[in-house]
């Protein structure tokens, strides 16, 4: 079964969404300094009339109908750095980026403990150029009102196919530069948040080139999948009062323990969708610590 991009926008929400927001309206912004991007050269969003713009919202910031992908790297002190390196993949449906809150301040969290990490500034599906006309469009199905099933990363290749274009195009980056940024060509991973983490899962499973050594699924599909004999290790948290998973079967991690590969899995009691790195009072803010944690274990952040 094939999915377009409308159906996955719908399956995936349209934006990352914060329990008990402090403030959920839309408010546009200027595109902010975005000092060491990088541009991926995978060529414009083909079809795209209106251009790249930014929102705020939540306390966060936000772009929309990026139609040309960057990659923004954020290096750990040379004395603390332990070689690996990670691609981080916001999340927002396809339809935006929370560039800020799953991208930036992920990123800076890893580079203090070692870890370079390189926000992935994807190329998304085109919404009004309009924010109010977007803001709209973008409303949340309230809670108990029939969603559509969530396609798995082996139906959703096809359907973010650019996407994939620009993740593979950021690891080929990575390993080009890696002497200049004290990186091991081998250790590379990649976390993903929400439809960053469907974007996560199929670029390690149906690219071509990218090979991930690790990967984060952070809110993303849980849907049972095909998990080759040579998967790297996952971690993959969840807030069991996410809107976007009710009753989810846990099949990803399923087979991912069916195909005797690594697999660690923390489903919070509280947190919503979308809690990335906002500071909360539920456990769900501890995601970062745990995966840090595991990093670790795993040997890709120095020992103590």
């Amino acid at each position: 079964m094939k999915f377009g991009p409308i159906i996955l926008a719908a399956v995936l929400g349209a934006a990352s969404v914060p329990v008990a927001a402090q403030d959920d309206r839309m408010t546009p912004i200027a595109a902010p300094a975005q000092p060491g991007a990088i541009p991926l050269d995978t060529g414009p969003l083909p079809g795209a009339t209106a251009g790249e713009s930014w929102h705020q919202q939540y306390g966060s910031r936000f772009a929309r109908n990026v139609t040309n992908a960057t990659l923004t790297p954020f290096l750990p002190d040379p004395e603390n750095a332990s070689g690996a390196a990670v691609v981080v993949a916001p999340g927002g449906g396809f339809r935006t980026l929370s560039m800020e809150n799953e991208g930036w301040d992920v990123a800076r969290a890893l580079a203090d403990r070692g870890v370079a990490a390189f926000v992935l500034k994807y190329r998304l599906n085109q919404t009004p150029a309009a924010l109010d006309e977007f803001e709209r469009s973008s409303q949340v199905p309230p809670p108990g009102a029939e969603r559509p099933a969530r396609p798995a990363p082996d139906a959703a290749a096809q359907a973010i196919a650019p996407q994939i274009a620009d993740a593979e195009a950021a690891f080929a980056l990575i390993r080009e530069r890696a002497a200049e940024w004290n990186v091991d060509p081998d250790r590379i991973g990649m976390v993903g948040f929400s439809a960053g983490a469907m974007l996560t899962m199929t670029t390690a499973l149906h690219g071509e080139n990218a090979k991930p050594a690790f990967l984060g699924d952070i809110y993303g599909p849980l849907t049972a999948m095909n998990v080759p004999a040579d998967a790297p290790p996952l971690f993959v948290a969840l807030a069991a009062d996410d809107p976007l998973f009710p009753g989810s079967d846990f099949g990803l991690i399923q087979s991912w323990q069916s195909a005797g590969r690594p697999v660690e899995f923390h489903y919070y009691e509280q947190g919503g969708h979308g809690f990335g790195m906002y500071p909360k009072t539920t456990t769900s803010t501890g995601w970062f610590d745990a995966f840090a944690a595991w990093l670790k274990m795993h040997g890709f952040i120095k020992a103590d």
